[in-house]
């Protein structure tokens, strides 16, 4: 699941940004890796990734995340980077209701493609546009966890929640990661107290 870097890093995760064309994706990758905003936005096409440095328990994480096109033509390319990623942030616009709608379809993508364990996360993009707001968050938030993900919403025009998104997310994936390791070392204590003892053989003399 997770490597050694070099000598900067103790672990590298890497992150998959999904989500329909203009929810927010790169502009939160953007505010996440360069602390920068940019009201003007080209759609990303096919795949861009960036890399940023978070500190967890006083390990030193490094994230590569990736920023994924949403248009139709570029997803079955982009499908292809579910399977080696660590985590999932499911961005959508939530001044646009129809950014929301789809978010059902990404979660089925995530499900069909991504591994069984993904750690994913609904994250609402532009959330300093509460007089254009489409999507409450009691809605959203009912959504996350009728499908057992955190919700979270964002600003990366104010930065708003953007680093801890980010962090949250890492964390999630480092406890998932510690939990499954932790279940498979009991597993094997409980399967070698199980086995069955053969006493020595003794050698006899002649």
């Amino acid at each position: 699941m997770d490597f050694r870097d070099s000598e900067q890093h103790d672990l590298s995760l890497k992150i998959l940004l999904i989500g329909d064309s203009g929810a927010g994706k790169t502009s939160l990758l953007l505010r996440s890796s360069n602390n920068k905003f940019e009201s003007s936005m080209i759609a990303t096409i096919g795949i861009d990734f960036k890399i940023k440095t978070v500190v967890i328990d006083g390990k030193r994480i490094k994230l590569q995340v990736w920023d994924t096109a949403g248009a139709e033509r570029f997803r079955t390319m982009t499908q292809s980077y579910y399977r080696g990623s660590n985590g999932i942030m499911l961005v959508f616009d939530m001044t646009s209701e129809k950014s929301f709608e789809n978010v059902s379809y990404w979660l089925e993508s995530i499900q069909t493609h991504a591994p069984e364990d993904i750690t994913a996360a609904l994250v609402a993009a532009k959330c300093d546009c509460e007089d254009r707001r489409a999507v409450s968050k009691l809605r959203a938030q009912r959504f996350a966890d009728q499908n057992r993900i955190k919700y979270f919403e964002t600003s990366a025009q104010e930065g708003i929640n953007v680093e801890s998104t980010f962090l949250e997310l890492a964390k999630d994936i480092l406890k998932k990661d510690t939990l499954e390791l932790e279940k498979s070392e009991g597993e094997n204590v409980v399967l070698d107290l199980q086995r069955p003892v053969v006493p020595p053989r003794t050698r006899r003399c002649c």
